[in-house]
């Protein structure tokens, strides 16, 4: 049965959450403040996902994430930030300390259940894939990632990548000068439908580009479609 740490102030959604958690088959772990949060995550078995309210009474859930992806043992945990603060900003942030998804208040219920479908049937695609042979890794030109050790580097340079980032530009480069449309990229890089709608990939695209250097300008966005990785 896979676990849920539920982290939300208000009691209400935190209980409506946890019920339609259960409801779903997950064990579900309640937690009020951020502190009581840390504690679960110190002292227990890890959940295999988190859904994180950035503001918390006690401790923002931005340290929380910050926490979570800084540990060896937790670091591969699923977070999903659910939070009123919807800003581009604030999604970068949320984005660039690790987040899976970010939900910006309100959401419906069954988008969430969706996403946290998603993000487990993700989870365990790459844990099968760990055990598995290594994929061989991809270069183009100085450009390099390294599939093994889940690193990209430029001129012998780390760049330093989410996991999300990592496996986006992984994915663009294998299928580089073929268009992917937004959905197909929602389903093969984060696990959603296309029922499921998300600004998710145009936030990445755009923070991946600001990492790769002059390999930014190799993903071109193709206008009402998606995106391409270009070589030619």
């Amino acid at each position: 049965m896979k676990k849920i740490l539920v982290i939300e102030d208000e009691e209400d959604l935190n209980q409506t959450l946890s019920f339609n958690l259960e409801n779903e088959g997950y064990k579900v772990i309640p937690a009020l403040k951020g502190s009581e949060a840390l504690a679960i995550l110190e002292n227990e078995s890890p959940p295999d996902l988190v859904i994180l309210d950035l503001m918390l009474p006690d401790i923002s859930g931005l340290d929380i994430c910050r926490h979570i992806r800084s540990k060896d043992n937790l670091k591969n945990i699923s977070v999903i930030i659910v939070t009123a603060k919807g800003e581009e900003v604030d999604r970068v942030v949320g984005f660039e300390l690790g987040a899976d998804d970010y939900i910006v208040k309100p959401y419906s219920i069954r988008e969430l259940m969706l996403r946290v479908q998603a993000q487990l049937r993700r989870g365990e695609k790459e844990s099968s894939k760990d055990t598995s042979d290594d994929e061989p890794n991809i270069s183009y030109q100085d450009l390099l990632i390294d599939t093994s050790k889940h690193k990209v580097f430029l001129k012998d340079k780390k760049i330093s990548l989410t996991a999300k980032e990592f496996t986006l530009l992984k994915y663009l480069i294998k299928r580089a000068d073929k268009v992917q449309t937004r959905d197909n990229l929602l389903d093969k890089v984060w696990g959603y439908d296309s029922s499921v709608t998300s600004r998710t990939v145009d936030t990445h695209v755009k923070r991946l580009r600001s990492k790769l250097g002059k390999y930014g300008d190799n993903i071109e966005t193709i206008r009402g479609v998606g995106y391409i990785f270009n070589k030619t």
